[in-house]
């Protein structure tokens, strides 16, 4: 039986995850995980030596915090010019509207991300990648 305000807090392994060649997204805030209605967001494992190719969220912000490893962080700027920076534990990331970004782990080992959309939804496309698979959630 689940406990009285259990929608606010959630595990990365608690809830379902896209997975990727490069890692994996597991929303743990969202419509449809805890009901959040203007945002969305959870954690991303990105793989030693891999990233996501370039690609953008229509009609929205995104925020990208990175909690653990090293990498590049590639954000375009107004004119579509990519400025790319080595980021690592503590540094925030913004991607304006629609703004195309890339990100690469470029450390030894696996990089953890904590991403936010505004407004919800946009992340929801990324289930149309020829790579994509659900990964159900843990029972632990």
């Amino acid at each position: 039986m689940a406990k009285a305000g259990d929608a606010y807090f959630a595990f990365p392994h608690q809830v379902e995850a896209f997975g990727f060649d490069w890692g994996r997204l597991a929303l743990t805030v969202g419509p449809s995980v805890n009901g959040a209605g203007r945002f969305s967001g959870g954690v991303v494992d990105v793989a030693p030596g891999m990233g996501h190719a370039r690609h953008n969220h229509p009609g929205a912000e995104e925020i990208i915090f990175v909690v653990s490893g090293t990498g590049e962080q590639m954000v375009e700027d107004d004119e579509g010019r990519p400025i790319t920076r080595d980021v690592g534990p503590g540094c925030t990331i913004y991607v304006p509207e629609s703004r195309y970004h890339a990100t690469l782990n470029t450390g030894p080992g696996p990089m953890r991300l904590f991403v936010v959309y505004s407004p919800a939804g946009p992340e929801l496309a990324l289930r149309d990648l020829p790579d994509f698979r659900l990964i159900p959630p843990d029972a632990g």
